[in-house]
């Protein structure tokens, strides 16, 4: 409650609150990895990350959002989710005036003023900001086309192609609730 941190580690200088706390960082530095999967190989640090590794196993999402259907297995998903409702934008870009919902959006967002492309076409010289553009670069070489209309037999390679399709199903620019319905049902398996 006083925000008194008594307990400092001499490697990184972060100061904590409990010895116990403390030294379960000591731990992160040290490599040990106390706490072992009795389902699988992986091992541990911290106590709370083999409970959260242990909901991959038993597949327990005890976080409900109360606005919709979805449930996580950790209450901070919850609450990055909980953005989409409230609308919170807390990531700003220091460089203009765009905010984000969550840091990977901004981290993405970024590399729109750096020009960083991380992503690389293993099949040719290409590289990519995005992982989707690096995707839709992919399927120009193995000719995929994982998108599918439901009322004919015609294959797209983007999502944004099968979507100008469905619009000539329909004479508008926009989708009935069935056909956004039926889109959002795709899965894509590269």
């Amino acid at each position: 409650h006083t925000g008194e941190k008594p307990y400092q580690y001499s490697q990184c200088y972060k100061a904590f609150s409990q010895r116990t706390t403390l030294i379960s960082h000591h731990r992160t530095h040290s490599g040990k990895k106390p706490y072992q999967c009795c389902q699988c190989d992986q091992a541990f640090s911290l106590n709370i990350s083999i409970i959260y590794h242990m909901r991959t196993h038993t597949g327990e999402k005890p976080y409900q959002c109360r606005q919709c259907d979805k449930a996580f297995s950790q209450n901070s998903d919850l609450i990055k989710h909980m953005r989409i409702h409230t609308r919170e934008k807390t990531c700003q870009c220091n460089l203009c005036d765009k905010a984000f919902s969550m840091n990977c959006y901004l981290i993405k967002h970024l590399r729109t003023h750096t020009g960083e492309k991380t992503y690389q076409c293993r099949q040719c010289d290409k590289a990519f900001s995005l992982t989707n553009y690096l995707i839709s670069q992919q399927r120009t070489h193995t000719r995929q086309k994982p998108y599918q209309c439901c009322q004919y037999d015609q294959d797209f390679s983007q999502n944004n192609s099968l979507i100008k399709h469905m619009r000539t199903h329909t004479g508008r620019n926009h989708f009935n609730a069935a056909y956004v319905s039926r889109l959002s049902q795709i899965t894509v398996i590269l």
